[in-house]
């Protein structure tokens, strides 16, 4: 998977694994495991600010794996989170930080609110065990 930070793409690796009745995956980068603090959803991130016609709210959903958790919850390329866990977002820094929080804080899944073309709509995504 490649994540758009600070203009520079860098490459992740994905694993997946399977909950009941839910799916999770982990993400591993530069060969270390942040599973523990920075559960992967399946998405790729870029702040609104630097999307052409997103606004300046939240981070905007550049690309989603497909069958990943969060393409399961239904959440699409051009969609714009504004909070996750409760808290607003303006960078992948801090989507990353929020779901660290809620993994650290035992949450087995972490509410995001979600801008589309057509409403805003709150979106439970499940989080791996580190």
């Amino acid at each position: 998977m490649d994540v758009l930070r600070n203009g520079e793409t860098i490459s992740k690796t994905v694993s997946l694994g399977e909950l009941p009745n839910d799916r999770q995956a982990n993400v591993k980068e530069n060969g270390s495991d942040h599973t523990s603090t920075t559960p992967h959803l399946g998405l790729s991130l870029a702040p609104a600010n630097e999307v052409a016609g997103s606004g300046q709210k939240g981070v905007v959903v550049t690309d989603v794996e497909p069958g990943g958790p969060a393409a399961e919850r239904g959440i699409h390329a051009g969609d714009a989170i504004l909070e996750v866990g409760g808290k607003a977002v303006a960078d992948v820094g801090d989507v990353r930080a929020a779901l660290g929080q809620a993994g650290e804080n035992g949450k087995r899944s972490v509410l995001m609110r979600v801008k589309t073309a057509d409403a805003t709509r709150f979106v439970a995504v499940p989080l791996a065990n580190g």
